[in-house]
């Protein structure tokens, strides 16, 4: 993926798909510490780990490895294969994108939004928090067959949704934001009143409202990241928010804090899953859809860069919004707000990812920091 023209492979063609390193541990050493550990969990089923994969396509935060497994479900039947999915939390050698990964909180979000609603999420399976097996923490959960739009190449660039009829993408579209109505309709008084556990939703931040520990959180994020540098046009998001803040901030609901559809297994046009819960938090309801529409923007963006048409007809505001209402939805307000909100948070990720690449050698440094913002034109363009 490229940042600007200058970057092209070719005039008008989009660039050829870079490799993105997503972890440096070893997947033969993974394969014999998992099969180790699986047959502890399943003794007497004659566990095996038959194989695991890194995937390539979507994902630059907590490790994703997919496992192939067998064991004897029922007596002494024949072994069937099982498709798993473990979420790691990543080597701090491999400049990890957060600084904390809440593995147990991520585990429990799936298991809340399984519980409490009819979301569709991956079936969990086991929590370890034992960080000597993998070298980290991790869970396991069901993987779910199904095909998701990817990041590289971005699919505003070619790829199944592009290639789709504009009524199957209106199919998903709408689709894939009433999931978003229904993860926010989750009634969380009721879930705490049954007795879940709800404080790994809540931001350990200043501010007296979740709206104000959500960005703070963010703000403590950046003052990571940045280390002993800066990012000016982040340091002016910040400060636009704070002369933009608004008077009614609506309510909040339970943030999928990651809404958009490359973290969506799709059968045909229908959402089966919804993935990649490490943002998760309180918030109210446009964080998520401005983020939803924002990270639209962005690969569309990318795509124009390169003189492709991209698909700019989805993700509209106005269509989310109405399509969030028609599915049940509570009232959307201070979008604006949420837009630059979201042009910043995803600033800070693309710098961090910047950073990470540099690391291993996938990228030059920048002599400029904010040309580490991928997006960097359109946040200023944002701010004015």
């Amino acid at each position: 993926m490229a940042s600007n023209e200058d970057d092209r492979d070719g005039a008008g063609q989009p660039p050829e798909s870079e490799h993105l390193t997503r972890s440096s541990r070893d997947p033969g050493q993974l394969q014999r510490a998992l099969n180790g550990w699986l047959g502890a969990q399943l003794p007497d089923t004659g566990a095996t780990v038959l194989g695991v994969e890194v995937p390539e396509a979507n994902g630059m935060s907590s490790e994703t490895l997919l496992i192939t497994a067998a064991w004897s479900d029922a007596g002494d039947s024949d072994p069937i294969d099982h498709h798993l999915v473990a979420r790691v939390e990543p080597a701090t050698s491999d400049v990890p994108v957060f600084p904390t990964y809440d593995l147990t909180g991520q585990f429990e979000v799936l298991r809340l939004v399984a519980d409490r609603s009819g979301v569709p999420v991956p079936a969990t399976r086991w929590l370890e928090t034992n960080p000597e097996i993998l070298g980290a923490p991790f869970f396991i959960m069901d993987r779910v067959d199904g095909r998701i739009p990817p990041d590289v190449m971005p699919y505003t660039f070619e790829g199944w949704l592009l290639d789709a009829e504009a009524g199957e993408r209106r199919r998903l579209q709408e689709a894939s934001v009433a999931t978003l109505a229904g993860i926010h309709g989750i009634d969380l008084a009721a879930a705490a009143a049954d007795g879940w556990d709800l404080s790994f939703l809540h931001y350990d931040t200043a501010g007296n409202t979740p709206l104000r520990r959500h960005v703070q959180h963010w703000r403590n994020y950046y003052d990571w990241m940045r280390g002993d540098g800066s990012l000016p046009l982040a340091e002016a998001a910040f400060e636009w928010l704070a002369d933009n803040w608004p008077d009614d901030e609506g309510p909040s609901v339970l943030s999928w804090g990651d809404a958009r559809i490359g973290n969506m297994i799709f059968d045909g046009f229908t959402p089966v899953a919804v993935l990649d819960w490490e943002m998760a938090g309180i918030a109210p309801a446009g964080v998520d859809l401005a983020w939803m529409c924002f990270l639209h923007v962005f690969f569309q963006d990318i795509a124009e860069q390169f003189d492709l048409p991209g698909l700019p007809d989805m993700f509209q505001a106005h269509d989310v919004v109405a399509a969030y209402t028609a599915a049940g939805g509570g009232p959307v307000s201070n979008f604006e707000f949420h837009t630059v909100y979201a042009a910043l948070r995803h600033a800070l990720v693309m710098a961090r990812v910047h950073a990470r690449r540099v690391h291993f050698g996938e990228a030059e440094p920048v002599d400029d920091p904010d040309d580490a913002i991928m997006h960097r034109a359109r946040l200023e363009r944002l701010l004015t």
